[in-house]
């Protein structure tokens, strides 16, 4: 009593299994080969004597030695290899000219007592091993392959090729759940109830409803759809099985179809279970678009995959999640009821699910009390998940970079300037009459916009390079907004004319830093004309362009050339009364121009606070608050996250 319990026995060595112990002795059993025929290979190539008493002559000397009486006996072969024993009993060989070997030399011989042999030619048999060890080692290493593949494939052999990728997450889920996926309530509450069908099919089955067989869950890049699956496998309390499209189709034909088949047999053997495949249209696109080998392989694939989906019975409890960020180009098949019954848009978040997404992102980094997420929020529309993990992570680069401990709200703007715009230089890099043209240019835009109607206000002008832009006009909304009017939409095309007419003005000539702009304006105005029926010269029609999802465009025009013309005339027409408006505001505030150029050229960071300071205005054109984040259909007022960043390319 009183004495410490004996310490634990010491852990018995893990032993091989059975299987390992076999790869090992086959490699051994290779290893022990190689190097005994590295070893005594040369040695048969040498004749097998080691003795070392074997003298190598030439063949003048071997002349010498039998003119002399000194060469006893000699054995010559057909390819002119020769040796024998010299009067003393020493071992000697040369090698004859094939061209000397005749009758003369065997009289020479014959006259000096020297008896002559024949050798048979041909190869010895240790060269032939060696020659053909090469041979054996790739064999013998096939073999091993083979022996190794047929383990792992079970009784099909090669069928391991044929086997199904996916990852079967079952005992230890991942730690993501619901709660920690900020936003999307609609989203979770619909895939919710799936996850409920799996738990409890009793409580459906009774009122003859049927859980659906497939989830199509589409977005942007970067909102988040494969995090929602990880959340869904760590809520259900069912096996989940997660695969990407491009794992189906490989090296081989006909590879693609069977690993469809065999995840299929798996999800039966564990159902209930969920089957989760990211980026389906590597492998679902939509069938007869080329005919090659290529997409032969890719349309199997897809055929095995809709037999699959519409074969199982819903009794089964397996239920398909997929995500694409490009369901334009999925086979309709594939997208019918009874295969994918629903499609889940997961959209770019709004304002208040921005803000919680920063939230979350934010957890763990010390902040710093100046730092405003709700302001991080407003001024980040159009930013995805990913975007705001990556602004988050940016602004902890920047603190740790000036040598700080908290990250302040500074070290965000810097973070949201690098995503935007890329690395900021010093303006110390342009020449003296470049960077006033970069003032005039800036102070245009944000001249223009804080006196438009209804455009958005103006956040930040800076003339500091960044990236390919020489200068950058922000301007932010101070709400998001789901519609734009005509108003709103002439006001942006004033606010990118600003800059081009505040050189005009300002300078005397325009330059080509506004080239980016002239082509956001054309474009703008192109889709106002043509899509959005705001010409009275059209009326209201809209041409398509053929934009494809998500903003792939394919150039296709559904209208006669007389139309087309039309359109022109008309595109021009708006730029053209953009420019006119621009101009006549910057010569008629031609004062504030000038004061907010000097502002520029000194601070060359200006807040929009100063802006309206300058033009004595207090912010009273800022547009009322109403409205939501999602962006109109058909309408981009810009490039990036930022609705209204203007961007100054060297032309």
């Amino acid at each position: 009593q009183g004495q410490p319990p004996p310490p634990p026995p010491p852990p018995a060595p893990r032993r091989p299994t059975p299987s390992r112990r076999r790869d090992w002795t086959w490699l051994g059993a290779w290893l022990v080969l190689i190097l005994a025929v590295a070893v005594i290979g040369p040695l048969m190539l040498s004749g097998g004597d080691t003795s070392g008493t074997t003298q190598e002559l030439a063949y003048s000397d071997v002349l010498s030695r039998v003119d002399q009486g000194q060469v006893a006996s000699i054995s010559i072969s057909a390819d002119g290899s020769a040796g024998g024993t010299l009067s003393d009993g020493t071992k000697y060989s040369t090698r004859i000219p094939t061209a000397l070997i005749g009758e003369e030399l065997t009289a020479r011989l014959e006259r000096n007592g020297v008896r002559i042999e024949g050798k048979a030619a041909g190869t010895p048999w240790w060269e032939i091993v060696v020659a053909l060890l090469p041979v054996v080692v790739i064999v013998g290493a096939l073999v091993w392959m083979v022996r190794r593949t047929s383990r792992a494939g079970g009784a099909g052999g090669a069928g391991a090729f044929a086997r199904s990728k996916a990852k079967v997450i079952d005992e230890e889920r991942p730690g993501v759940r619901f709660a920690d996926v900020a936003g999307y309530e609609g989203v979770k509450d619909e895939l919710g109830e799936i996850i409920d069908v799996l738990r409890n099919p009793d409580k459906y089955r009774r009122l003859g409803a049927k859980g659906p067989r497939g989830v199509l869950m589409l977005g942007p890049p970067g909102t988040g759809k494969t995090l929602v699956a990880r959340a869904i496998a760590g809520e259900a309390d069912v096996p989940f099985l997660t695969v990407t499209g491009s794992a189906f189709v490989e090296l081989f034909v006909g590879v693609g179809a069977a690993r469809v088949r065999d995840l299929f047999e798996q999800a039966r053997k564990l159902a209930p279970a969920i089957v989760f495949i990211d980026e389906i249209d590597a492998v679902g696109q939509r069938r007869g678009a080329n005919v090659n080998l290529a997409n032969d392989e890719r349309e199997q694939t897809v055929n095995q995959l809709l037999a699959e989906m519409d074969g199982f019975d819903p009794s089964e409890g397996i239920v398909v999640l997929a995500a694409t960020n490009r369901p334009d180009v999925l086979d309709p098949a594939l997208l019918r009821p009874g295969r994918f019954d629903r499609q889940v848009e997961i959209p770019l978040p709004d304002r208040d699910e921005r803000r919680a997404i920063l939230a979350v992102h934010c957890k763990g980094k010390p902040l710093d009390p100046s730092v405003d997420l709700d302001a991080l929020a407003r001024g980040t529309p159009g930013f995805s998940g990913a975007d705001l993990a990556n602004l988050a992570n940016e602004a902890a680069i920047a603190t740790v970079r000036r040598g700080g401990d908290q990250l302040t709200m500074a070290d965000f703007e810097q973070a949201q300037d690098r995503i935007l715009l890329g690395r900021r230089a010093g303006s110390n890099m342009l020449l003296p009459e470049e960077k006033r043209a970069v003032a005039a240019h800036e102070a245009g835009h944000a001249l223009v916009a804080a006196l438009s109607p209804g455009a958005d206000p103006v956040s930040k002008v800076t003339i500091l390079p960044s990236g390919p832009a020489l200068g950058a006009t922000q301007q932010l909304p101070t709400d998001d907004r789901h519609l734009y009017s005509e108003t709103y939409l002439r006001s942006v095309l004033a606010s990118l004319l600003g800059g081009r007419a505040a050189e005009q003005v300002a300078i005397g000539e325009v330059s080509s830093g506004a080239s980016d702009d002239l082509a956001k304006a054309t474009a703008l105005a192109t889709r106002m004309v043509s899509e959005l029926g705001m010409s009275d010269r059209l009326g209201p029609v809209g041409y398509s362009h053929g934009a494809g999802y998500l903003g792939g465009a394919i150039e296709a025009h559904e209208y006669s050339d007389a139309t087309h013309h039309a359109i022109d005339l008309e595109v021009a027409r708006l730029v053209r009364e953009a420019q006119d408006h621009a101009v006549a505001l910057v010569t008629t505030h031609r004062r504030e121009l000038d004061r907010l150029m000097a502002l520029l050229l000194d601070v060359e960071t200006v807040s929009g606070a100063q802006v309206y300071a300058l033009l004595d205005t207090g912010g009273a054109d800022q547009p009322p608050s109403d409205g939501d984040d999602r962006r109109c259909p058909g309408v981009d007022l810009g490039s990036g996250p930022t609705l209204s960043t203007k961007e100054e390319r060297d032309g």
